[in-house]
């Protein structure tokens, strides 16, 4: 009789941690899915330093060409989009300024919508 009392303790020993380790488990899946989920949010990083990468190529082909001032132009890129912004004397400049922001690799497109022409207003998105 005391051996079925004690084996009796320890099946239910078992059983009571068995259930206890259930949340447990929860838990640790929700913490694998959180560290999947940051993983999955630093690849992005490659994508930014290909953008600062991009905003300082185009930077530097508007510093290193005639025509273009590269003072009074501001560029930023997010996701391969490059916006200019700022003042430009002529329209020409403008336009020069758009083709050299396109021709740098990795540029999707480029928005001007900000680049005005000396007393022209932005453009309206």
């Amino acid at each position: 009789m005391r051996h079925s009392t004690i084996r009796n303790s320890l099946y239910a020993t078992t059983l009571m941690l068995a259930f206890a380790a259930i949340p447990f488990g929860q838990v640790m899946a929700q913490d694998a899915g959180a560290r999947m989920q940051q993983s999955s949010e630093n690849q992005t990083v490659p994508d930014k330093a290909a953008d600062a990468w991009i905003t300082t190529k185009v930077k530097s082909e508007f510093g290193t060409t005639k025509g273009v001032s590269a003072t009074d132009i501001s560029v930023s890129t997010s996701d391969g989009v490059v916006t200019l912004s700022g003042t430009v004397a002529t329209q020409a400049e403008k336009a020069r300024a758009e083709r050299l922001a396109q021709s740098v690799k990795g540029v999707k497109s480029v928005d001007s919508s900000a680049l005005t022409v000396s007393g022209t207003p932005p453009a309206d998105k």
